[in-house]
């Protein structure tokens, strides 16, 4: 099996949602409605889903300007935007239940507020990093970054819209401020050349040439 990140990478990233017009209206106010798909679903799922999307910016003036946007569009704020250790960043709650993190590492602006994004992380939040991380290699991604058995990143192709990354699930939890108890659907689909295929924690993944939206159940955001 090939073992490059161009063999085996995320395409795209499809969230899961009971009124897909509503959300398609959040994530364009939001700025990200390039970035993900919807699709239609009434999956039963309960507290933390175990996955959650960053956003990486340049600044604090434009984490704040994503936040804004994103309460302003009907989000709950999980973590307002403080200074950390690591630079500046918050915690927002899409209305239909997908965790967002927007952050910078720089501590000053440098600039007015824009809403460019620079990367999109998708962080999955698993049991077991090292057995998720040895799961993925066999399934063709490369290993970018590690750190034992609490973090593990996956370097991502030309196609891929978003990074692949795990996190142990209680330590994602605590870092978001949500409890880490959850049952039921994560309500997230992911599309990538190595699929279809579900890893250890039950996270699903499609074959890249299934996605093409359907008129009556998925929708691009455009």
């Amino acid at each position: 099996m090939a073992t490059t990140a161009t063999a085996a990478s995320i395409t795209s990233v499809t969230l899961e949602v009971a009124d897909p017009d509503a959300a398609r209206h959040f994530y364009t106010a939001f700025g990200v409605n390039t970035r993900i798909r919807l699709r239609a679903s009434e999956a039963h799922s309960t507290g933390f889903r175990g996955f959650t999307l960053a956003l990486t910016v340049s600044q604090p003036a434009t984490v704040d300007s994503f936040i804004g946007a994103a309460v302003d569009a009907g989000a709950a704020v999980l973590k307002p935007a403080a200074k950390s250790l690591w630079g500046y960043g918050g915690v927002v709650q899409a209305p239909d239940g997908t965790i967002w993190k927007i952050a910078t590492s720089a501590k000053k602006d440098t600039g007015p507020p824009t809403r460019e994004i620079d990367e999109i992380v998708l962080l999955l939040a698993v049991e077991d990093v090292r057995a998720g991380k040895q799961f993925y290699v066999g399934r063709g991604l490369t290993v970018a970054k590690s750190f034992g058995g609490k973090y593990a990143e996956f370097a991502s192709g030309e196609s891929s819209p978003v990074r692949l990354a795990l996190y142990r699930r209680r330590g994602r939890a605590k870092d978001l401020g949500v409890p880490a108890e959850g049952t039921g659907s994560h309500r997230i689909v992911l599309g990538g050349t190595a699929g279809p295929f579900v890893d250890p924690d039950e996270f699903a993944w499609e074959a890249a040439t299934s996605l093409a939206p359907q008129p009556s159940t998925a929708s691009a955001l455009s």
